[in-house]
């Protein structure tokens, strides 16, 4: 059935009208930008990554939590914006932003060792403490720079810091009468590209430095609308990906940044928390050994020689079961008198503390005055006279 004149008339009215407001992304525009970060970083794994622009740190809060990133640093250039939001940043009250160690962090110290820095300071200043890194980020960044400071980017971003991979995203003024903008989408922002410009800009620095880009975008545009994405992105990656840091170290020590924040992780790298964890769990590991032979003692009595008498029933109530055995009693934990020894052998069988460990050695130096050995040093000691009178 065709519509009557007065339905058409209507539909075109609310076209208009859809088309008059202005264009709202679900998630906003910043967290797909965030997300698209997050998404690179899962894929190529880099160990050190610069955000250049930070701001409110927000992109960094969240790329802490990648496993792979060892060394995470932000760059803004105005210390007064850095010192406020360092301020509300690291308060504990508002801690899902915080990029200081929580007390967790202590607790249970991460596999990877995790360094987080900001710094002070202009991407248009050449600095020895960006050199070496895997990935550098400017999300809408290039946008805010002045003439003489954008004239100077390439040479410091691309030929001095040479990252393996550079992201760069900035604003699409193709795009903004859609949202209902008349100049720039920022009072600060001093220029924003078309899509021409972009990728004319990109792809000459790119030639120039050695890099290839592939152009992608965030924020599609309403059907019929072919004025390209909201937000335009180019992905810079090196082609020439050999270490060349020494040389351009000796040619700038002079230090351009200031340093405002730093925070180290705790990290099973550093032997003092390693040694935490391993005690931690070997003697959490012995005392759930001794615990379930105690309860498999008292409910199935067995007149023989406490030392002869293998205690195979605790392994029902592990969590974690051992790794294969070797087939030999050495492993065998027994009671002797009011002390259950457990050997170090059956301790290290155990998933948790074999992959903390690594090599028997490691576990034996480890735990050496921290946890009560035998006389030959072979095996845990745990007291279960307590547990025998709660019993």
């Amino acid at each position: 059935m065709e519509k009557q004149p007065s339905t058409l008339i209507m539909d075109v009215k609310l076209q208009k009208d859809a088309l008059a407001r202005p264009i709202k992304f679900t998630p906003p525009l910043y967290k797909q930008r965030y997300q698209f970060i997050i998404q690179l970083v899962s894929k190529h794994k880099p160990k050190k990554v610069a955000d250049l622009g930070c701001a409110d740190c927000r992109l960094l809060w969240m790329l802490k939590f990648c496993n792979c990133i060892e060394v995470l640093v932000g760059l803004d250039i105005s210390e007064e914006v850095m010192k406020e939001k360092i301020s509300v940043l690291f308060n504990f009250s508002a801690s899902r932003y915080t990029l200081s160690p929580l007390p967790g962090d202590y607790l249970q110290p991460s596999e990877r060792a995790l360094t987080v820095t900001l710094h002070q300071g202009s991407v248009a200043h050449k600095d020895p403490c960006m050199l070496g890194f895997d990935m550098v980020t400017c999300i809408e960044l290039i946008e805010h720079l002045e003439a003489k400071e954008l004239e100077k980017f390439p040479e410091v971003v691309f030929g001095f810091m040479s990252p393996a991979m550079i992201i760069i995203s900035t604003p699409n003024s193709e795009f903004n009468p859609l949202l209902s903008v008349t100049l720039f989408r920022h009072p600060d922002h001093k220029f924003e590209w078309n899509r021409a410009q972009f990728q004319n800009w990109a792809l000459d620095t790119a030639a120039h430095y050695g890099y290839r880009v592939e152009f992608t975008g965030l924020g599609v545009p309403p059907p019929g609308k072919d004025v390209g994405f909201c937000t335009q992105i180019g992905v810079f990656v090196r082609n020439d990906l050999k270490n060349r840091e020494p040389d351009k170290f000796e040619k700038c020590r002079e230090h351009a940044y200031k340093t405002v924040f730093k925070a180290v992780y705790p990290s099973l790298k550093d032997e003092k928390y390693l040694q935490n964890a391993v005690v931690g769990e070997v003697f959490r590991t012995a005392q759930l050994i001794a615990r379930r032979i105690l309860d498999c003692k008292i409910s199935n009595p067995v007149e023989i020689e406490p030392s002869l008498q293998p205690q195979h029933c605790f392994l029902k109530y592990l969590e974690h079961f051992p790794l294969a055995e070797k087939d030999n009693r050495s492993m065998e934990p027994f009671i002797n008198g009011s002390t259950v020894s457990i050997p170090l052998e059956k301790i290290f069988s155990f998933p948790k503390v074999h992959h903390l460990c690594g090599t028997f050695e490691t576990l034996t130096k480890l735990i050496t005055g921290k946890v009560t050995l035998s006389k030959d040093g072979t095996a845990v000691l745990i007291d279960v006279e307590y547990e025998n009178e709660e019993n």
